[in-house]
């Protein structure tokens, strides 16, 4: 006989399967069979019909395709019998999902089934449409369902409860239909009828928010009744779990309760004496009774509630972080995420055990507990948390370095309490997880140490000696050579000693040690051994004795295999032997970094208005200059050359597509009629000089082919084809049309002698501060403009280490003089004054724009305003 004939019974089938040893053997007996199947669907025999669709099911779930099945399954639930609707109804459910277009076929099945006389029908037809439904489905049989959830048999009623969940899911706007159904299903004594009643009680709630206030007002008492009595009823072994009854209907009862007392302070008032009794009456020794204490918790954090309730909830959860469960850990360990925003002070007091959760072996509690942790720190309890973190990064596994060491610092640069702690802090990081720490950190400190000018020689001595132990710490290397490089006298003379040091004898030999060791060390990367390159050519300044041994180590990098090193090693071999009278100065202690800009600009955001800000104060002193390409540009979106550079756009408006910059002053009014071009616009069109304001053009002419004393003085030819005239000089056409004609001015112009004047700007006014621009230009250098700065103070109170900064796109040099003073007096009654040096690479093509930051502190407070100068006048 053949073993795939029409005669093959489902288990003969799987028999044969499974006896296959390799893929290509079980793919031909599945093809076998599925050549049988659809000679016989093709035959329409009824009589094996629901045997070819049980082989189909399982075919479909080793994974080959059964789609040429799928209208068996629609015959059978067509046929009278039970046995062929249960097998074609789940076939059904198995091998069609409510995307499938057959589905619209099976509907008007489903609608008789569900008013057959038999209750095992009715009940097949619920469970496939609570499967499958889908939203056409669910408005054409939704008062069939309705309708059976009062029906005599509970187990009808269950499955029409779930039923009902998965319509109001599918099509929200039934909702309204079922909530006197769902009502009456929370009276039912049968737990099974009542958890699928809860659960529609709590679809209803979440998406429809008339039934969340029906079901408050009517039926949060009953709900509350009910929970009472099955937390003290007795021993009831058919609902028994681990000694706990029904934990399932505990937590679906416990979960429409939150959803019900959410915002609402008279239901949780009525909920309150419940929950803490279920709270304190469950025992947490078994999984039943910890599933059942974590709903009570979840339930008491999110309801309106009093702080002694939540207390206890979170004790709750202390005692879940002691339980050897990892899963109850976790869940824990969320949840006291989530309640440290109601009761910082309940969280604190599991301190410790949080503390050993990070120290669990099992990675997801770790991190998740150092999460945490770090919620929990701040200004009283930094210290002794910093402390037990870093012990245990001393011994804790290296995959988890890297978390644990980013966690520890950013907790040390949040709440430090002084530099000095700050310090000591990072450099146990460095020493411990150099090598994980990212480089916006050790950047970080750097600029830290730069700011603390009394702890350099405490600094460049601690780091040398931690250098000489953790010589495999990259980033610790890193921060060494650099402070060694700047601050290397003072770690040789002992210079800022503190008490709490003990003196060390550092020679300039020992000095230079360590940075030939960072070079010469096989596993320097190549900004570690540039950063020191860079340090001995400080050093060779600092400590001349032995200058000629620093320029042999820099000798020997001629041949470093690496071009940056080759090129820097010349470059300072060249220093060291051809420019020893300028070494000094290059190679002079870098200016203090500025904390508030780099702060700024590693948040990677750049506040947009004027705003009072809790950051460190600006240290960075007035008058240090600008270079082109600042950070402080790039912060501000100042654009670059290659997009400024873009011809086909005017300068202004260009400028002010590009950075949203008001240019209204400098251009043409709205509505103003553009005259052609003449040809003094063409000339000055060729000159690159730029198109003169309606006003000027009677007097360029004049301007362009005056030819006195160009003989004697070119410069002044020059002067006046480069200067716009100003605007105030006005003359008729006939004027224009002599002096053409003429040609000849008796003697050069005031402008052209002295420079353009330009009038004064208001660059910036708020309420509490005004900035006044006075501008001059030097005879022959119509690129560079003089920029007086004017700061008065408006408010009445005084202004103290007051700053001001400016940026300005990349076409542009900006150079800032010391101000006057740093210390701004109140309403007006005195001002600082600052000089500013701007450049204009493309003069009469762009504009000036520049943006500013002024910082300065108020009553105590660091203040940080901002803005933007659009208004210059023309022809700077």
């Amino acid at each position: 006989m053949n073993p795939f004939s029409s005669g093959t019974r489902l288990r003969d089938m799987i028999r044969a399967i499974r006896a296959c040893k390799t893929a290509a053997e079980e793919r031909a007996v599945v093809r076998k069979e599925c050549a049988d199947i659809r000679a016989l669907i093709n035959e329409d025999d009824p009589h094996d019909r629901h045997r070819n669709l049980a082989k189909l099911m399982f075919i479909h779930m080793l994974g080959y395709p059964t789609h040429f099945g799928q209208m068996e399954c629609l015959k059978l639930i067509a046929s009278p019998g039970f046995p062929e609707k249960r097998i074609g109804y789940l076939g059904l459910m198995l091998l069609l999902d409510e995307r499938q277009e057959v589905l619209m076929l099976v509907t008007n099945s489903l609608k008789q089934d569900l008013n057959h006389s038999n209750q095992y029908v009715v009940g097949l037809a619920l469970c496939a449409l609570g499967n499958i439904c889908s939203a056409e489905m669910a408005r054409d049989l939704a008062p069939e369902v309705e309708r059976l959830i009062q029906f005599r048999d509970p187990n009808i009623r269950k499955k029409a409860a779930l039923c009902s969940t998965r319509i109001v899911r599918k099509v929200p706007d039934l909702a309204e239909n079922f909530v006197n159904a769902a009502a009456s299903l929370l009276k039912e004594k049968h737990h099974g009828v009542l958890i699928t009643g809860v659960q529609l009680c709590y679809e209803l709630c979440t998406i429809n928010d008339e039934a969340l206030e029906y079901f408050r007002t009517k039926c949060t008492e009953g709900l509350i009744k009910t929970l009472r009595d099955m937390t003290n009823s007795a021993y009831q072994p058919e609902y028994d779990v681990a000694g706990i009854t029904d934990p399932f209907l505990h937590i679906r009862l416990l979960r429409l309760l939150r959803v019900l007392g959410q915002g609402d302070a008279d239901a949780s008032d009525l909920m309150t004496d419940i929950l803490a009794q279920v709270a304190t009456k469950t025992e947490s020794n078994k999984n039943a009774g910890n599933a059942v204490l974590y709903e009570c918790v979840e339930t008491i954090m999110a309801i309106e509630d009093t702080n002694s309730l939540r207390v206890l909830a979170i004790n709750i959860l202390g005692r879940f972080l002691s339980n050897r469960d990892n899963n109850i850990r976790y869940v824990a360990l969320n949840m006291l995420m989530k309640a440290i925003t109601f009761d910082d002070q309940a969280v604190q007091r599991h301190r410790v055990t949080i503390l050993e959760c990070v120290k669990d072996p099992d990675a997801s509690i770790r991190k998740r507990a150092l999460e945490l942790v770090t919620l929990l720190v701040n200004e009283n309890n930094v210290t002794q948390l910093t402390k037990e973190l870093i012990d245990y990064l001393e011994i804790s596994d290296e995959d988890f370095k890297e978390d644990l060491s980013a966690k520890i610092c950013f907790i040390v640069e949040k709440f430090s309490p002084e530099k000095l702690w700050y310090i000591d802090q990072m450099l146990k990081v460095l020493c411990e997880a150099g090598k994980f720490v990212k480089d916006d950190v050790w950047h970080a400190l750097i600029v830290v140490i730069s700011n603390a000018s009394e702890l350099h020689g405490y600094t460049v001595r601690a780091l040398y000696k931690a250098v000489l132990t953790y010589t495999e710490q990259e980033t610790l290397v890193r921060v060494a050579v650099w402070c060694i490089g700047e601050y290397g006298d003072l770690l040789v003379n002992n210079v800022g000693m503190l008490g709490i040091e003990d003196p060390i004898t550092v020679t300039e030999s020992d000095a230079v040690d360590v940075i030939e060791e960072a070079i010469t060390r096989h596993n320097s990367d190549s900004t570690t051994k540039a950063m020191a390159l860079v340090a001995l050519l400080k050093l060779s300044s600092r400590f001349p004795s032995i200058s000629e041994r620093i320029k042999d180590i820099i000798v020997k990098q001629k041949g470093s295999l690496l071009l940056e090193m080759q090129q820097r090693a010349i470059e300072y071999n060249s220093i060291v032997d051809r420019h020893k009278d300028i070494r000094s100065s290059l190679v002079d202690r870098m200016p203090v970094l500025d904390e508030a800009t780099f702060n700024v600009r590693r948040a990677g955001s750049f506040p947009a208005s004027a705003s009072t800000m809790a950051k460190p104060s600006v240290s960075l002193p007035n008058g240090v200059e600008k270079p082109v390409v600042a950070p402080l540009v790039d912060l501000l979106d100042l654009g670059s050359d290659d997009i400024l550079a873009t011809p086909s756009s005017s300068g202004p408006d260009f400028l002010q597509d590009l950075l949203g910059v008001d240019l209204g002053a400098s251009s043409s009014q709205p509505g103003a009629t553009l005259a052609p071009k003449t040809g003094t616009d063409l000339l000055m069109d060729i000159l690159s000089i730029g198109t003169p304001s309606p006003a000027q053009n009677s007097t360029s002419s004049v301007d362009l082919l005056s030819t006195a004393d160009v003989n004697s003085n070119p410069s002044i030819a020059l002067d006046t084809l480069s200067s716009p005239a100003p605007p105030d000089v006005a003359t008729t056409s006939s004027t224009n049309m002599f002096d053409l004609l003429d040609g000849l001015s008796p003697s050069p112009s005031k402008e052209a002698t002295n420079g353009p004047a330009y009038p004064p700007i208001v660059a910036y006014e708020s309420s509490s501060l005004k900035i006044e621009f006075t501008f001059s230009k030097a005879p022959g250098n119509l690129q560079t403009t003089n920029v007086q700065a004017t700061f008065i103070n408006l408010s009445p109170n005084t202004f103290t280490d007051f700053i001001f900064q400016a940026a300005v796109p990349k076409f542009l040099q900006l150079h800032l003089d010391p101000a006057s003073s740093n210390t701004l007096p109140a309403s007006g009654n005195g001002a600082i004054t600052q000089n500013l040096r701007v450049t204009n690479s493309q003069h009469g093509k762009k504009s000036l724009v520049m943006r500013m930051r002024i910082g300065y502190k108020l009553n105590g407070k660091d203040v940080l305003e901002e803005g933007q100068v659009s208004n210059f006048p023309r022809g700077l």
